[in-house]
């Protein structure tokens, strides 16, 4: 598939990487199109891939995925322009952080989510939530102990979940899991403070979650 990603820090990159490697097309957006550092990222990743702005990485997508900040993924949708989003399965990766001496809390939460407004922003597009709740180096292939872990999602639409599964499979998580509709973002987005927390107590962030069966 075409996959535009908004945004060129870890995450983006990591996603990225992990897309192309896995046969699929990524354009990477930035602020800045001509971003040399942008450039420099999607030559290491070979033909699969090229670097453009927020308007590119948003027009070209099939599916795009937000990698952006939180609490600025209004303004990057604005640049990227949202009627380019209309009809396409949005991945939406992003938590809505606010950071203090005691580390990072949710800006929302209990009865609104970030996914639910990403929604609200584009109404017309098949918002999915998921990958909010590891970090950057797990996004691709995931390799544990114990085995691979689980991977999240929610989003109001059947057929965009469907279609994420696909690529989250593409991405080496072999257990998906949807919890609903959109609102169930509520509960995966404070399992990023989880994660933080749990990799702060135990002085190691290589950690993801996995539910067990019996």
């Amino acid at each position: 598939m075409k996959v535009g990603i908004l945004g060129t820090g870890e995450v983006g990159q990591a996603l990225a990487r992990g897309f192309s490697s896995s046969g699929h097309s990524v354009v990477i957006g930035s602020r800045d199109a001509k971003n040399p550092k942008s450039a420099e990222f999607v030559r290491s990743l070979g033909p699969n891939a090229r670097a453009g702005s927020f308007a590119d990485a948003a027009s070209s997508g099939e599916v795009v995925v937000l990698a952006t900040l939180g609490l600025s993924t209004f303004d990057a949708l604005q640049l990227a322009g949202t009627a380019a989003l209309d009809g396409k399965v949005v991945i939406d990766v992003t938590n809505p952080l606010v950071f203090s001496e005691d580390g990072p809390h949710l800006a929302m939460g209990h009865t609104d989510s970030q996914g639910e407004r990403v929604q609200g922003w584009l109404p017309k597009a098949r918002v999915v939530k998921t990958l909010n709740i590891v970090g950057n180096p797990s996004m691709f292939r995931p390799e544990y102990p114990g085995g691979p872990p689980d991977m999240w999602l929610c989003g109001n639409d059947a057929g965009a979940k469907d279609t994420v599964t696909r690529l989250l499979h593409d991405l080496g998580w072999p257990s998906v899991i949807d919890i609903g509709g959109i609102e169930g973002a509520r509960l995966l987005e404070p399992l990023c403070i989880l994660w933080v927390r749990s990799g702060a107590a135990l002085g190691n962030f290589n950690i993801a979650f996995r539910l067990l069966r019996k």
